[in-house]
């Protein structure tokens, strides 16, 4: 397994690209923003795009999307609780003032116990609500992509109405 990562956007969201070498394919997690960025680093991979995997639908996560599918129509996979932000993402950004594109809808759900495969490696989804109702992580190969799962008490914010502070302990 290859990793690579660029941290985006005015957010400074944490993408990350995911990469078999040997099947010489490769996932997005959490195309937050700057598309021609993420672009690139899947051109430098040498890998071919197969799928997006969302931890959760928060507008930093999910603003790279649109840009992407463009060149590449790959399926967006992410856990239904988090429809409802993942359809306001444009509406979101506009009150941070931010330049957004709302992406297509998603093509299909992640459920916890779920396991991805690309190529031989493989991940399970667990689900961690706490977040956001559909947070996700995916665990495999050694590693952890964890979106928001491990954040800074002080500089997070937690008076959007999905964040549920009560459930976030129990979350990690």
């Amino acid at each position: 397994m290859r990793v690579s990562s660029a941290t985006v956007g005015p957010f400074q969201e944490n993408a990350w690209l995911i990469v078999d070498p040997d099947a010489g394919r490769a996932v997005f997690v959490d195309p937050g923003d700057e598309p021609d960025t993420l672009l690139a680093l899947l051109e430098a991979s040498g890998a071919t795009l197969e799928a997006i995997w969302l931890t959760h639908a928060h507008l930093d996560h999910i603003g790279g999307i649109a840009g992407l599918r463009r060149r590449f129509p790959v399926p967006v996979l992410m856990h239904p609780l988090d429809q409802p932000l993942f359809e306001r993402g444009a509406s979101q950004a506009a009150r941070y003032g931010v330049p957004f594109e709302q992406p297509d809808p998603v093509d299909g759900p992640l459920a916890d116990g779920m396991r991805l495969t690309l190529g031989r490696l493989s991940f399970e989804v667990v689900h961690l609500p706490g977040h956001a109702p559909g947070h996700v992580v995916f665990v495999g190969e050694g590693a952890v992509f964890g979106g928001d799962l491990l954040l800074d008490r002080k500089s997070t914010r937690l008076n959007s109405s999905h964040v549920s502070e009560s459930r976030m302990p129990s979350s990690a």
